[in-house]
């Protein structure tokens, strides 16, 4: 995302079960009230576990850091983010996000092999979980929800 005047980006400090290490991540949010720190995540997390995109947040400048860094949600957004590993690695990892745009996700590629989902609130997340069973189940993708919203449950 091209950086506009009203969105700012914000460091994540956490443990990554899929690095195995304690890590960071920076993502573009929209800025709420800057007074307040409030600011709406308007990426998808690639690592970060329990946000998703859309998900109301508070972060305040951290000199060390030299940044925003995130203090806490404050609002979740109700959608749910995966985390998608191609296994078969013949096939396009954009030939695969085709897939689930088509299903009203939205997608983000890390690297050829690796993207991450963003599952809208407003769509039954049973049509994408069975999608990647069915990948799963052809040996092209492995896959974690690390933020499953209470909508999707």
């Amino acid at each position: 995302m091209p950086a506009k005047e009203n969105y700012v980006k914000i460091l994540f400090k956490f443990y990554s079960d899929v690095l195995d290490e304690q890590t960071a991540e920076t993502m573009w949010a929209e800025v709420v009230d800057n007074d307040k720190g409030i600011y709406k995540l308007d990426s998808i997390p690639f690592y970060a576990p329990n946000i998703a995109c859309g998900d109301t947040i508070i972060a305040t400048y951290d000199p060390d850091e030299q940044m925003l860094t995130f203090e806490e949600i404050i609002e979740f957004s109700g959608n749910s983010t995966v985390q998608v590993v191609l296994m078969d690695k013949s096939i396009s990892t954009n030939d695969v996000r085709k897939a689930f745009h088509d299903l009203g996700c939205t997608t983000e590629k890390f690297k050829e092999g690796y993207f991450v989902i963003d599952v809208p609130v407003s769509l039954n997340i049973s049509p994408i979980t069975l999608k990647l069973d069915e990948l799963i189940e052809m040996g092209t993708i492995d896959y974690a929800i690390p933020c499953l919203s209470e909508q999707h449950r």
